[in-house]
């Protein structure tokens, strides 16, 4: 491919559908879990990509933000699932998925005493993010426990589990291809019963379930989910999962917000 084309991370779960439903972009789609794209985008490997909110944070003084999208939720997720026989209260032993920074950090800010272990070690609950989360939901009849929905019982604010970053310096035709993202997830939201149509095909879950999980992200990087993310890495800090929080910087970019 031509290296003018922006190398564009895509995570590979189905979170993404509504931001590539209709984008009308010549890009270089690098397809990957969180943390594939975290360690490309940061080895200067993509020139965008959603990564993990953490990620984003421990590497801020060499990437830029796109000032406009963002992978969120206000309450229930979904994708997001911590499964326990145990009460909240008393669960000591987590088993976490390698694929996920935020999810894995997010647990330790609401669950500080417990140990994490290697997902397939034996612990009280596990931690599942994506698809692999949604697929527990329907198949496994252990209580399952909605992380995102926890955040916002503890703080009344959104959870950003995702920013979309690039490493400096920036692309140029990044403005751009935000503008596209945006009118994608525009074009989604016109059409949510074809977003899930299509998804269905793609994914293989139900079309019903899938409109039901769109309602539920929100990918506008607003003065709320900025407040989320903000105090998300603090909680982080105070935990000893990061050292400092950063300030917000982001590419230069003008435009309508989703």
């Amino acid at each position: 491919m031509s290296s003018d084309l922006i190398r564009l991370g895509r995570i590979g779960y189905v979170n993404m559908a509504p931001v590539f439903f209709r984008l009308d972009a010549a890009v270089e789609e690098i397809v990957g879990v969180p943390t594939d794209l975290n360690r490309q985008l940061i080895a200067g490997d993509l020139d965008v990509a959603p990564i993990s909110s953490i990620a984003y944070a421990r590497n801020a003084d060499t990437l830029r933000l796109l000032p406009r999208l963002c992978v969120s939720s206000e309450g229930a997720v979904e994708s997001i699932q911590l499964i326990s026989k145990t009460p909240l209260a008393r669960i000591r032993t987590v088993a976490v998925t390698p694929e996920s920074a935020t999810s894995v950090v997010l647990t330790k800010v609401l669950f500080p005493e417990a140990e994490q272990v290697p997902l397939g070690e034996d612990a009280e609950a596990k931690l599942l993010i994506g698809d692999a989360a949604l697929k527990s939901a329907f198949e496994d009849p252990t209580p399952h426990h909605d992380l995102g929905r926890l955040w916002l019982e503890r703080t009344g604010l959104p959870m950003v589990f995702a920013v979309w970053a690039a490493p400096e310096p920036t692309h140029p035709g990044l403005s751009e291809l935000e503008d596209a993202l945006v009118e994608s997830v525009r074009a989604a939201r016109a059409e949510p019963e074809q977003l899930a149509y299509e998804s269905a095909e793609r994914y293989g879950y139900p079309a019903g379930f899938l409109a039901r999980y769109f309602e539920k992200l929100r990918y506008r990087f607003g003065p709320r989910e900025r407040a989320g993310l903000y105090t998300f890495l603090e909680m982080a800090r105070d935990v000893g999962e990061l050292a400092d929080v950063p300030e917000l910087r982001f590419v230069a970019a003008t435009g309508a917000t989703v």
